[in-house]
Parts: structure tokens; C-alpha cells; sequence
């Protein structure tokens, strides 16, 4: 017999028993929606966290300090001096060529306005090269030059939504800005950056929208700091490629250390570390959901391969008569096997369509990011594929090993 009319024979039979066949088909259905929306939802997932890793720097290493209680920060001080300056010319000097360290400040503000409106931004005292080591980009003019830094020049850059809140959608560049009794002149505006989260493994992530940027020297000359604050919040070390990050993060950490006394009143923070960790998280999820995703895939299997043996007794006559009339064993056995196949790839195809779905509800209740990917999809339908192949395989050959004279007699 030919293939061509062997398929045809195939699915004239599926067809035949619709309800049956649908019934059949439902474990590999929610076998192959279930591996499809768990992959979607890692996919997302990944993709997600590669975002928000971008914003920290894939190259960074991030020195933060810790908060005190005023009291105890007294204690500190007196044989730590905290973030300084100084530990940013002191890393400045040992890091690779290449490198950036910058400062960072978050300035105590008490009004924010302009002659166009008012604004309840945060205001940030960094370094000129903060740009770089964050990957920020301008909509607008341009961020203050290290001149303006060492002149301590009264510059300020916006995010989108201070910009929005100050000024509308006025050209703010030029325009000046009162930051508690100070006047800021404008000279840029932030490009947005789209975040759906507000930390990743507990780092809290930084969304520049509404946040106000000055010189760190501006800073010191125009506000008054605490005498036991440190004097910064935060630095960013960017390293260059080719240079080992876990290095130079533990020669980071050995450094400020020493600087500090060997007090602990920070934190080192390695993005890349915490992708990893991220990344380690993900493929355990994966794994439990592939597991659940396998059992419902065996089910089906089991299924199909309960309904072929039902369905081998039901056509013992038909058998006998087709291999009477010359049909041969392998025919029979192709005949079943096509037919187990079209079950799982039939629940397959039904099946990416309830992914799909599953992923999309996913998306739009929850918040989590899917993505379902073309590799998820041929994975799905192959896993299914092989799944019908493997459980029809033993009810083909049952059904080939009929004997013509038996089955004809077969009431």
C-alpha cells in the first residue's frame, strides 16, 4: 500500500470516531499547552532579567552603603569614614585601563520647581562619567561635562517625568530649575528606560523617569551634607572586557575594606553574579514544570496506546480481510502507527493554541513577561510527535502479527 493512501486511511478512521478521538487527544493537549507556557513564561522570564541586568551593568560592580541608625552611624564614623570620594580616586588608581568609578549621591530636598510647575523628582549628585557606567542615553542637550564638575558649576540633567512634571512639553535645555534655595541651569534631558520591575534578587533598580541629576561638586558647594552622612550613597565601578570580573570585584571589596578599616558598612553588589543566581533559579523552575509538563505528556501516551489496542480488537476483521487481500505485516503496522501519530499531532497542534492562550492570560493578569518562541513551539509538536510514535509502536505490531484466518473468523 502507498503512504499517500495509507495517511488517507489513517485519518479517514480518526475522523470517524470524532468524540473518541477528541478524548484521546486531551492529555498530549495539555501536555504540550503546559511545556509551551512554562517555556513561555522562562523565556519572558529571561528576557526580563537580561533587561534589568542591562540597566545595572553586565561589567559593574556596585559598592553601596549601608544605613545606619542615626545613633549607631555616630559610632561608625569615628573609625569609618563611609563612601567617599577618596575611595573613588583610590579605585580610580588600581582598577585595569579602561575603567570607570563613579560617585553617587541622593540630595535631601525639601522643593523642586520651575516657572512652568513643580516636582517631587529625586535628586541625584553624580559624577560626570555617570552616563557611561550606567548606559544612560540623552533625549536632549547633553549631561554636564567633567568641567562643569570641576568648576562645580549649578547644571542639571532631567529624567522624562521630571522633565514632563517641570516643564510640559516645553524645551526645558537652558531653562533654570530651584532645587531647595538653588538655581540649576538645564542642559539635558534623559532618554526613558522601560522597567516592569522596581529590583531584581533584591537590588533595588534604578528608573531615571523622575529623577534630577547635578554634579557631585555642585553638591558639596551648594548643600549643606550631614557631618556623619557618608559622603556618598553608591559607587559604580564599570570594567573593562577582558578583564576578570570576579577579580576585581574581590580586589574591590579588599580595598574599600582596607580604606574603611575593615568595618562593615557596605555592600558589593555583581550584577553578572546575580544574573547567574537568576539564571540558576530559572532552570530549577524549569525543571519542576518540564517534570509536571512530562507526566501529562505520558498520560497522553498512555492514552493513545489504550485506545490503538481497543481500536486493533475492534478492526481484527478488517485486518484479516486487508491482509487476505495481500496487505502486508508492514502495512498493517504503518497503517497504526500513522494513526497514533496523527492522534498526538492533532493534540499537539490544539495544544501550542492553548499555550499560546495560557501564556497570553499569563501575561496581561499577572505581569510576568511570555515570550513563545518558534524553537518552543517545534519542541512542543516533536515531544508530541515522538510521544504517539513511541506509544503506538506496540499496537501496530499486535495488530501485524494477526493472523489473516484467525481474524477473519474474529466475531
Amino acid at each position: 500500500m502507498l503512504i499517500s493512501e495509507s495517511f488517507k486511511v489513517a485519518f479517514e478512521n480518526l475522523f470517524r470516531h470524532k468524540l473518541r478521538t477528541t478524548l484521546t487527544m486531551l492529555g498530549i493537549i495539555f501536555g504540550v499547552a503546559a511545556v509551551l507556557s512554562m517555556l513561555a513564561i522562562g523565556a519572558g522570564a529571561e528576557q526580563e532579567s537580561l533587561t534589568l541586568i542591562r540597566n545595572m551593568g553586565l561589567r559593574n560592580i556596585m559598592v553601596k552603603a549601608k544605613e545606619f541608625a542615626p545613633n549607631e552611624q555616630k559610632i561608625i564614623r569615628q573609625d569609618s569614614p563611609g563612601l567617599s570620594r577618596r575611595d573613588v580616586a583610590a579605585l580610580r588608581q588600581a582598577l585595569p585601563d579602561g575603567s570607570l568609578a563613579v560617585g553617587k549621591k541622593v540630595v535631601k530636598t525639601y522643593q523642586i520647581f520651575s516657572r512652568l510647575g513643580k516636582s517631587d523628582s529625586r535628586v541625584l549628585a553624580v559624577n560626570a562619567l555617570y552616563p557611561q557606567a550606567m548606559g544612560l542615553q540623552l533625549l536632549a542637550g547633553t549631561f554636564f561635562l567633567p568641567v562643569d564638575e570641576a568648576k562645580a558649576n549649578p547644571v542639571c540633567v532631567l529624567g522624562t517625568t521630571a522633565r514632563r512634571k517641570l516643564f510640559g512639553v516645553n524645551d526645558p535645555v537652558g531653562e533654570p530649575v530651584k532645587i531647595n534655595e538653588e538655581w540649576f541651569t538645564v542642559v539635558g534631558v534623559l532618554a526613558d528606560q522601560y522597567l516592569q520591575k522596581d529590583e531584581f534578587e533584591g537590588v533595588k533598580l534604578e528608573n531615571p523617569s523622575n529623577d534630577i541629576y547635578v554634579p557631585l561638586a555642585a553638591y558639596t558647594a551648594k548643600f549643606e551634607p550631614d557631618p556623619v552622612a557618608n559622603e556618598l550613597d553608591e559607587i559604580v565601578i564599570q570594567i573593562p572586557e577582558g578583564a576578570d570580573l570576579a577579580v576585581q570585584a574581590a580586589l574591590v571589596s579588599s580595598m574599600v575594606g582596607s580604606m574603611h578599616r575593615q568595618i562593615d558598612d557596605f555592600n558589593l553588589v555583581v550584577p553578572e553574579k546575580l544574573l547567574a543566581q537568576n539564571r540558576q533559579t530559572q532552570q530549577i523552575f524549569n525543571v519542576v514544570m518540564g517534570a509536571i509538563a512530562s507526566i501529562s505528556l505520558l498520560v497522553g501516551g498512555i492514552g493513545i496506546m489504550n485506545i490503538m489496542l481497543a481500536s486493533v480488537l475492534e478492526r481484527t476483521n478488517e485486518i484479516g480481510l486487508r491482509r487476505a487481500l495481500g496487505a502486508r505485516r508492514r502495512d498493517i503496522s504503518r497503517q497504526f502507527v500513522l494513526e497514533s501519530v496523527g492522534l498526538s499531532a492533532g493534540g499537539s497542534l490544539l495544544g501550542i493554541a492553548l499555550g499560546f492562550g495560557i501564556a497570553q492570560i499569563v501575561s496581561v493578569y499577572s505581569g510576568w513577561a511570555t515570550v513563545v518562541t518558534v524553537w518552543s513551539v517545534l519542541l512542543g509538536v516533536g515531544v508530541s510527535c515522538t510521544v504517539g510514535l513511541v506509544f503506538g509502536i506496540y499496537p501496530a505490531q499486535r495488530a501485524a502479527r494477526i493472523s489473516p484466518i484467525e481474524a477473519l473468523r474474529h466475531e
